[in-house]
């Protein structure tokens, strides 16, 4: 998979290096801060916490500029603007304290794969956990007009016609991801491999920062491409292309982003993630209230933060998806949601299809225990903690797993028993990916 540095005709884009700014904030003096007693008080007020610009990076957001960080004493925190995941995990490598940072909203699977030393610098494992998911569905996979003839939709097989012609003519139709291995690669993938499409065989594959998605797409270096709001919604605002689908099609309330920490400060700092958890879990509920979703639509896109157009967000935020090819679908059932729907708990099976999925294409090996590695990384229990520290009992969950999940195809995952998923998908990479194929990704 090739990582973009700049397309063709002169396009300009912004490489995926190590190298940060801080979107500096002053919080909204909203929220007082709770009189924390002092055997409660975190040990630190600040962390420093990355984010890239898409529409679910809101709880982060909220929690800054409506104050709940510093409610819970943790007015310090800083949030750190990144140009690409590769430049999240990059900084969670260093660490805060050696100029990178602390934790990130980040793609799920990412934290499994640095916890195994699969995308880390020299393979070194780096001990990392996921402390809550923040938010599920609402990404997008969208294609260029040029392809409207084809009406792909949810079923991808429309394509393969276009996928078969251009390969027989010895230019690979291309599709773009934000990050080899992360969700919007797995949806992209799955989505394919659906439709009889093998997305290692049959296509090339591109890793672009997710703004850099549309400018690219115009340019003609890529066909379609997989990522989250609001660049599938600005691709049909600029009139290039249309949606195929919501991912929630693939998956109805599927998980999308988590809130990772380095093992290590949350080991040191255990007072500090707890009042974390409890901001980011309040601004999640404030952020899923439908009376709040057109001012969170107003503070995210703002220049310190995605700076977008409102309109690029509004529209899929409240739950009126345009398709771009004539279809509108008002009140969507896929909208993104931040609570409702259990959408901030951690559910480990979740995880565990993440981690199948990457063993599936060859990201992760087979041999990987997959339950021990979600073992590891998960912290649902500290989720817990923090949601009982809020009032918010009702909204733990029952159990750990969500049960057999089914897909739009007919698929199930069933988390007790991954490997017979895993043998039943025909399309699938042959072995285990080289580790240089992924440093530099």
């Amino acid at each position: 998979m090739l990582s973009v540095g700049a397309a063709t005709a002169g396009v300009s884009l912004l490489h995926a290096c190590s190298s940060n700014f801080t979107a500096k904030t002053t919080e909204d003096s909203i929220l007082p801060a709770v009189n924390v007693n002092s055997a409660d008080a975190p040990e630190v007020a600040t962390a420093r916490l990355g984010f890239i610009l898409l529409t679910d990076c809101a709880p982060r957001v909220i929690a800054k500029v409506k104050s709940y960080f510093a409610k819970y004493g943790m007015g310090e925190v800083e949030l750190i603007k990144e140009p690409s995941w590769t430049s999240i995990r990059d900084n969670l490598e260093l660490g805060g304290t050696d100029g990178g940072i602390d934790g990130a909203y980040i793609l799920s699977p990412i934290p499994y794969l640095m916890a195994e030393g699969r995308i880390t610098s020299g393979g070194r494992k780096l001990p990392m956990y996921i402390l809550a998911r923040l938010n599920v569905d609402g990404q997008g996979i969208s294609i260029a007009k040029t392809y409207t003839e084809a009406k792909a939709r949810l079923n991808g097989n429309p394509l393969a016609k276009n996928v078969k012609e251009a390969k027989d003519a010895g230019k690979l139709l291309r599709y773009a991801v934000t990050f080899p291995r992360g969700t919007h690669d797995l949806w992209m993938r799955y989505w394919l491999a659906s439709g009889g499409i093998d997305p290692d065989r049959d296509m090339t594959g591109l890793v672009v920062p997710p703004p850099q998605m549309v400018v690219n797409l115009k340019s003609g270096y890529m066909d379609l491409f997989c990522v989250g709001e609001p660049w599938n919604a600005k691709l049909i605002q600029d009139g290039l292309g249309y949606s195929v689908l919501t991912t929630g099609e693939i998956w109805p309330n599927h998980p999308e982003k988590a809130f990772t920490m380095r093992a290590e400060w949350v080991d040191r700092y255990p007072k500090a993630t707890k009042a974390l958890l409890m901001a980011v879990q309040e601004a999640q509920i404030w952020c899923d209230q439908p009376e709040n979703r057109a001012e969170m639509a107003q503070i995210v896109a703002q220049k310190r933060w995605v700076n977008t157009d409102i309109n690029n967000i509004l529209g899929r935020v409240k739950g009126t998806f345009d398709y771009g090819n004539g279809g509108v679908e008002p009140n969507s059932p896929h909208v993104m949601k931040f609570w409702s729907k259990d959408a901030s708990y951690p559910f480990k099976s979740y995880d565990l299809w993440f981690v199948t999925e990457n063993q599936r294409w060859g990201y992760l090996a087979a041999e990987v225990d997959g339950k021990k590695l979600v073992d590891a990384v998960n912290r649902e229990d500290l989720w817990r903690e923090a949601a009982k520290a809020i009032s918010q009992e009702s909204a733990i969950p029952k159990s750990t797993s969500r049960g057999v999940e089914t897909f739009f195809d007919g698929f199930q995952f069933d988390p007790q028993t991954p490997s017979v998923y895993f043998d039943s998908l025909n399309i699938r990479y042959q072995g285990l990916r080289s580790l240089e194929q992924f440093i530099g990704n």
